[in-house]
């Protein structure tokens, strides 16, 4: 594509943005809000994103791309040397439960646009907040039945039946937890109250999980409950980092189910970036497999294999940052990706990240997306202050 206005639908975007009103913003805030008792510890833009027809079906493609790639016998190969010594968790399972692929909206050397990839991810999602987010937009600023953010001919009913079938399964939703660390001081309370509200799968902290032999119990209103089922939210560097007391290992072997078994946020992440070979991937090596870095390394960012959200992202990367790593094995140097600023606002226009969400159950599934919008030089709070008409969105395409 060669004009970046075809990224989205000209159309609804003009519709949307002359109707568009403060008060209207602040209602779907307050929407937020109300709909669940853990409101959002993050920003919520202002817009949803309008993918034009032949956007939608690019970027669809390019998931489905990488998906085929992740099912090669190559990839496991790839992937067995992700995890770093002592983390693997018994009893893996043969696909991961939840995929999540980032695309930026970026222009190419010969001015076309197309998604590229950022990173991926074998670990859950806002899978139930992008369900109020949406129901908040259709409320408040009347998105129209022919937009969708579903994908494969899921309606809101089936979504959440498919999902609901993904974390419950015939389980006692009371013996499934949603397992964190504080999760009441997560930036991202409001999926997991989303998900109690929706499924009735309450929020456990891992240090008020009890043990007994192979079995985990949590205590609820004076009765201790047994837990079969583990909706992993854990992000291990958080988990390195802050070390909560628990009574339990994740190394241990446990008479549990996980419900997105930890190895996959190993074995699906950036350490698969180098495998993946596509026309929508960067260019991406791990820095323990050069002999001699490339000259111009203003083009690349530096990103550590095993953080989350962006930590640790050099974008000003040194050749004398990367021969002083402890660790250039757990390192990628990745070409920079550059970002269309194609979302019209207000002000300037809007870059975006898109978020395709899968649920793999017998076979990997697109269902929902989910949108971050920026202003800055990159995603996060830090590089938009000030700035409006960014933040956590939804990207609708036209149902077909």
């Amino acid at each position: 594509m060669s004009d970046a206005a075809l990224v989205e639908d000209r159309e609804e975007r003009r519709r949307f943005n002359e109707s568009f009103r403060p008060d209207r913003y602040d209602a779907l805030l307050s929407d937020l809000d109300r709909m669940t008792s853990a409101p959002p510890g993050f920003r919520v833009c202002e817009t949803p994103v309008f993918l034009s027809v032949e956007f939608s079906r690019v970027l669809e493609s390019a998931a489905e791309e990488l998906v085929g790639l992740l099912r090669t016998p190559g990839f496991k190969v790839h992937a067995a040397s992700a995890i770093p010594p002592g983390h693997s968790v018994p009893n893996p399972t043969e696909h991961t439960l939840f995929l999540q692929i980032d695309f930026a909206v970026a222009r190419l050397p010969d001015g076309t646009y197309e998604p590229r990839l950022v990173e991926l991810q074998g670990f859950p999602s806002l899978y139930c907040y992008q369900v109020l987010l949406d129901d908040a937009f259709r409320k408040n600023f009347g998105i129209g039945d022919e937009w969708t953010p579903y994908f494969e001919g899921l309606n809101r009913s089936a979504y959440l039946e498919t999902l609901k079938q993904a974390i419950v399964g015939d389980a006692d939703p009371a013996e499934v937890v949603l397992l964190e660390i504080e999760p009441e001081k997560q930036k991202t309370r409001i999926d997991f109250g989303a998900t109690f509200d929706f499924f009735g799968v309450r929020s456990v902290d891992v240090s008020a999980v009890k043990r007994r032999g192979k079995r985990l119990f949590y205590h609820w209103e004076g009765k201790e409950i047994p837990i079969r089922r583990i909706y992993n939210r854990v992000i291990f560097d958080e988990l390195e980092k802050k070390k909560p007391p628990m009574e339990f290992r994740f190394q241990d072997d446990l008479d549990v189910a996980w419900v997105g078994h930890p190895n996959w946020y190993y074995w699906i992440s950036k350490h698969s970036l180098p495998f993946l070979k596509s026309r929508f991937v960067p260019e991406s090596r791990l820095v323990a497999e050069y002999s001699s870095f490339p000259p111009d390394l203003e083009n690349y960012v530096l990103k550590p294999l095993y953080s989350f959200a962006g930590g640790g992202v050099t974008v000003d990367v040194k050749a004398g940052d990367l021969k002083t790593l402890k660790h250039p094995d757990q390192f990628i140097l990745q070409r920079k990706i550059e970002y269309i600023p194609f979302v019209e606002t207000p002000d300037e226009a809007s870059k975006a990240e898109i978020r395709m969400m899968y649920l793999w159950d017998d076979r990997p599934r697109l269902v929902n997306n989910l949108v971050r919008m920026s202003k800055g030089a990159m995603m996060g709070v830090d590089f938009n202050k000030n700035k409006t008409w960014i933040g956590s969105s939804i990207a609708y395409h036209r149902r077909s």
